[in-house]
C-alpha cells in the first residue's frame, strides 16, 4: 500500500471521527412524555412548545422545561373567613384546572400555581364576606359558581383554564356546632311529638267510630265480647268472667225483650 493511500485512509478515518464528534455535539434529542408539553429554550430565550413525542434539534445551548398539561386538582385548605354576622368559619376549596397554554403560564408569572391558589383565596373572601352563616351552609353549590366566575378570568390571563371551584369542607366554631346540634335536636323532637299526636288522634277517631258502631248494633257488641273471650282462652290463661251489665241476649238474631218490657206487655 502506497504512502498516499495510507494517508488518505487515515484522513478519512480522522474526518469521520471529527464529523461524528461534531454531529454528537450539535444534535439534540428531546423526549416529551404523554400528557406533558416541552418548553424549548435556546440561550435562555423561548423557542417553541413541543408536543408529546421525540424531537430532534440541531445546535448547541438548547434546554427544555417539561410542563404537565393534564387536568389536575388544587386543594385550598384551612381558609378562615368572616361572614356578615361576624362568625369565623374555615373553608376548604377544591379547584379543578388544566394548563391550556404552558408557554404563557411560564412567561406571564413566576409561579402560576401560587397565583392560582391566591386567586381562589381572594375570591373566597369576597364571596363569603357578603353572606350569612345560614346562607353559606344552604348555598354551597351557588357559592361554587360564584367562585368559578371570579377565578376564571384571572386564571385565563396566565394560560390556565379552571373547570370548577367547589366548597369541599366548612368548619364551624365549637359553640356554633353545639347551637346547630341543639336546633336540629329540637326540630327532630318536635317532629316526633307531632307524629305521636297524629297517631293518638287517629287512634281516638277509630275508637269513636267503633263506639258509635257498637252503640247502634248490640249484636256487634256481643260478637266483640265473644272474640275477646276466645282470645283470652287461646292464650292459656285462666279467665274469670262475670256477665257484663250491657250484655244483650239475642233471640232469632234480634235483641230479646228485657224483663221490664215483658211485664209492660
Amino acid at each position: 500500500m502506497s504512502t498516499i493511500t495510507t494517508i488518505s485512509i487515515l484522513a478519512a478515518v480522522f474526518g469521520g471521527v471529527v464529523l461524528a464528534g461534531v454531529v454528537k455535539n450539535l444534535r439534540r434529542a428531546f423526549l416529551v412524555a404523554e400528557g406533558c408539553a416541552g418548553l424549548l429554550y435556546h440561550d435562555g430565550k423561548f423557542v417553541e412548545a413541543l408536543a408529546a413525542g421525540r424531537h430532534i434539534r440541531w445546535g448547541r445551548r438548547f434546554t427544555i422545561v417539561i410542563q404537565d398539561v393534564r387536568k389536575a386538582a388544587l386543594l385550598v385548605a384551612g381558609q378562615e373567613v368572616h361572614t356578615t354576622d361576624n362568625i369565623s368559619l374555615k373553608f376548604a376549596l377544591l379547584v379543578t384546572y388544566q394548563v391550556a397554554d404552558p408557554a404563557k403560564a411560564a412567561r406571564e408569572t413566576q409561579n402560576w400555581l401560587g397565583d392560582l391558589y391566591n386567586g381562589a383565596q381572594l375570591a373566597l373572601r369576597a364571596v363569603v364576606n357578603g353572606l350569612s352563616v345560614e346562607a353559606l351552609l344552604n348555598q354551597r353549590v351557588e357559592i361554587g359558581a360564584q367562585l368559578l366566575a371570579r377565578t376564571q378570568p384571572e386564571a385565563a390571563k396566565i394560560g390556565v383554564n379552571i373547570f370548577a371551584v367547589e366548597v369541599k369542607d366548612v368548619t364551624l366554631p365549637a359553640d356554633l356546632k353545639r347551637a346547630y346540634a341543639d336546633v336540629l335536636k329540637a326540630k327532630l323532637e318536635g317532629h316526633a311529638a307531632l307524629e305521636r299526636a297524629r297517631g293518638e288522634s287517629a287512634s281516638l277517631r277509630n275508637l269513636a267510630n267503633a263506639a258509635r258502631a257498637l252503640d247502634g248494633n248490640p249484636g256487634l257488641m256481643n260478637l266483640r265480647l265473644m272474640q275477646s273471650i276466645s282470645g283470652a282462652r287461646n292464650s292459656g290463661n285462666t279467665l274469670v268472667l262475670g256477665m257484663p251489665g250491657g250484655f244483650v241476649p239475642l233471640k232469632n238474631g234480634q235483641p230479646a225483650a228485657s224483663p221490664d218490657q215483658a211485664d209492660e206487655s
